[in-house]
């Protein structure tokens, strides 16, 4: 997918209705006409969770960084478009709807709360390829699944479950006590920026499409 357009171009466009659709929602919220069935945190956040959910992921990052190179890990990277880059900051706004939005289960206690935010977290890690790949196209045509298990697969995907926690926090955390979700999209913004940024630096952004 990430060298495929014409499937990155669809994606891009449902991202920005649904990012549209949660800003719509946060700025009636603040009217006295609020809609009824406002998509999930759309109220506000202290400016210090927003800053604390943004440097939280941008040390998640350093780490990882820092990781894959004591790892030796560093060329096994990924290459990345300019087209790819800008989907995955609006894909970080849906993510963040979803799944620190709709599936998290609230009001039934801590320990239900934070047991739902970890099969979540396995869930929102278990969608990133990165200890499998889909091989070719569709099924009919020869496609398939397969693993790619391997220590940077393994240290990737921990990544990710670590980053949904973080996510998570920033939401549920005292310092955002309307449990919005601004915090986290600054949380998930940050990290996917620096990673662009490092992808850059280390050569593995490669051209606009």
């Amino acid at each position: 997918m990430q060298n495929d357009p014409w499937v990155q171009i669809p994606m891009l466009g449902v991202g920005l209705c649904v990012a549209k659709l949660w800003l719509d929602d946060f700025r009636a919220r603040r009217t006295t006409q609020p809609n009824s069935r406002a998509l999930p945190g759309t109220t506000s956040a202290p400016l210090r969770a927003v800053i604390v959910g943004a440097v939280g992921g941008l040390l998640i990052v350093g780490a990882e960084t820092w990781g894959e190179k004591a790892l030796g890990l560093t060329g096994q990277q990924s290459t990345i478009t300019g087209l790819f880059a800008v989907y995955t900051l609006i894909a970080a706004v849906v993510e963040e709807i979803i799944f620190r939005g709709f599936l998290v289960v609230e009001k039934r206690g801590k320990s239900v709360l934070w047991l739902s935010v970890f099969a979540a977290s396995l869930i929102f890690t278990a969608i990133h390829p990165f200890l499998w790949h889909w091989d070719g196209g569709p099924p009919w045509t020869g496609g398939r699944f397969l693993w790619t298990v391997g220590t940077k697969g393994w240290f990737s995907t921990g990544a990710v479950f670590l980053s949904s926690l973080w996510f998570y926090f920033v939401r549920f955390a005292r310092f955002n006590p309307e449990h919005s979700l601004l915090p986290c999209f600054a949380a998930h913004a940050s990290k996917n920026a620096s990673v662009i940024l490092i992808k850059a630096a280390q050569g593995f952004l490669v051209g606009w499409w």
